[in-house]
């Protein structure tokens, strides 16, 4: 799940850095490719490690059937990874995504302004493939992440078993969305198929 909100604030900013470069992006050059391949699995198993050291625990979530991070513990270890996890893996991919996309609509809309016709459709096409993006990173994560919060921060057995496993299954899922978006989308993609 990490690796999936790592891997679209990574992509998001670098649609944002190859729009906003002034010369032509040389596709034979994988180094940066690489580079936030290696940035995504590297921030994400920072912050996967953890709980395999000490800070909070992994085990049972929902009805027992999935493993994730041990949301129900009160404690301050626990607690304290929580937040930590909320913010640095949910709030700044998310700010990053916003943030890049935003940044990205508005040269696009400065073209599309002075060039009528296929510019004006190259943009909607863009700003609606960019808020079903950041639409279903809302509606898989943020559930996920309430549920969360709730069971680690509010009374005991407020969550149950059965009520957390829809936002499970939505944040997991997650994954498989973003690619279906991207190539109905992306008229280079579908005009393939």
């Amino acid at each position: 799940g990490i690796i999936s909100l790592i891997s679209l604030a990574v992509l998001s900013y670098e649609r944002y850095c190859t729009l906003m470069r002034t010369a032509e992006p040389d596709t034979t050059n994988y180094r940066k490719t690489w580079a936030g391949i290696i940035l995504s699995w590297t921030y994400s198993l920072l912050w996967t490690v953890p709980p395999l050291f000490g800070w909070s625990s992994y085990g049972p979530e929902g009805p027992g059937i999935i493993c994730s991070v041990n949301w129900h513990s009160k404690d301050a270890n626990n607690a304290s990874y929580i937040i930590c996890l909320f913010i640095f893996c949910l709030i700044i991919p998310f700010a990053i995504i916003v943030y890049s996309y935003g940044k990205l609509l508005c040269p696009v809309r400065q073209v599309s302004s002075i060039h009528k016709g296929p510019g004006r459709s190259r943009e909607q096409r863009i700003l609606v493939m960019v808020v079903v993006m950041v639409v279903c990173f809302l509606l898989c994560w943020l559930p996920y992440a309430a549920v969360a919060l709730i069971a680690t921060f509010g009374q005991p057995g407020l969550i149950t078993p059965a009520a957390s496993i829809i936002p499970a299954i939505l944040a997991k899922s997650s994954t498989v969305y973003n690619p279906i978006i991207y190539v109905f989308l992306n008229k280079q993609v579908s005009e393939m198929l």
